[in-house]
């Protein structure tokens, strides 16, 4: 088939890049159905009109205004490989021209959900602890090391927010026999106990749990949700742990808490990315620290293209997309995640 003929496709994934969330073959066959045209995200608006017109996908999520929209003639779908839905395009205008909007950002659930787990049982046992004692030559031996362990198996457990990242954690806390409520007020109760939680109130998640996950994505209902009085509320002793964005916390607040010895904490993500040197959380003990490393591993990356292939071909065929999940009208908007600047 000609060049010419092909359908078209603006590439513009970043922070990702075509190598990243591509294997070598698949790439290749994203190169032979396609005409491809890479630029980046703020130079998308300045591509030639006859580029934008012919324009079918688009592979990443730039700024796309209500002028640009109107060139982009023949667009059906963008791919967000990012994973945040950024408030950044005419969202409205984009569904009422039947124009899908997905992301692929439920390839980083699964990884997230273990390195949670990971924490959770690291603050339930004390064993990044225990091996940073057994490097100096400090190691307490048998029941000696185990003052504060406690068992995760039959613990009370919450989760707020139960979108992907939320059911896949709910999958790997399977075989500890724990209690696990649910808090997310965007979906009926009876979506929670299908998948075998029980649903409760933000106060019962807080007030009853040993161990608390936060997995919410930010919106504009619910920034900085969590503060002081909810800390105040959790069992002394109760691990939070942060796993979605810092953006739904007051991070001063949960710092203080930890701080006075209420509550322990574990987290991968943190109001500001990279975080200063001199940042207090650094040497603050009782706090699990991770880099926003949790769901960046290349086998995750890599099921984004596959996903991004195969709902292509999909709609190549006047089908819906099916591996990507859908922008939803009602909610889009509403999303206020930072986007990530490193992979």
């Amino acid at each position: 088939m000609p060049t010419d003929s092909l359908p078209l496709v603006i590439s513009a994934p970043e922070p990702r890049t075509l190598d990243l969330i591509f294997t070598p073959p698949q790439l290749a066959a994203f190169r032979s159905r396609y005409r491809v045209v890479e630029t980046t995200a703020d130079a998308v608006s300045a591509l030639p009109d006859d580029v934008l017109a012919q324009a079918r996908y688009i592979v990443g999520q730039p700024p796309i205004d209500d002028a640009t929209l109107a060139k982009l003639k023949s667009l059906r779908c963008v791919f967000n490989v990012e994973s945040n839905l950024i408030n950044n395009m005419p969202y409205e205008t984009l569904f009422q021209r039947g124009i899908h909007v997905v992301t692929t950002g439920q390839v980083f659930a699964e990884p997230v959900a273990e390195l949670g787990l990971a924490m959770a049982l690291n603050i339930a046992r004390g064993i990044v602890d225990a091996d940073l004692a057994f490097r100096s030559g400090e190691e307490l031996w048998g029941g000696d090391g185990n003052a504060s362990a406690r068992l995760l198996s039959g613990s009370e457990i919450g989760i707020v927010g139960f979108g992907d990242l939320g059911k896949a954690l709910n999958r790997v806390l399977g075989g500890f026999r724990a209690t696990i409520r649910v808090y997310d007020p965007w979906l009926p109760p009876s979506i929670l106990r299908d998948n075998g939680v029980e649903p409760a109130s933000l106060e019962t998640v807080l007030t009853r749990s040993d161990f608390v996950f936060v997995v919410a994505a930010v919106t504009s209902d619910n920034q900085g949700f969590l503060g002081a009085e909810a800390f105040a509320t959790m069992r002394k002793g109760a691990a939070f742990i942060l796993l979605s964005r810092a953006g739904v916390v007051d991070f001063d607040a949960l710092m203080e808490a930890v701080r006075r010895g209420h509550i322990v904490a574990a987290s991968d993500v943190y109001p500001e990315e990279p975080l200063p040197k001199d940042h207090p959380v650094r040497k603050l003990p009782g706090f699990l620290r991770s880099a926003h490393r949790a769901g960046a591993l290349d086998i995750a990356f890599k099921r984004m293209g596959d996903m991004v292939l195969e709902d292509l071909d999909l709609i190549d065929r006047g089908l819906p997309p099916m591996r990507c999940k859908r922008a939803e009208r009602e909610t889009v908007a509403r999303m206020r995640s930072k986007p990530v600047s490193v992979n």
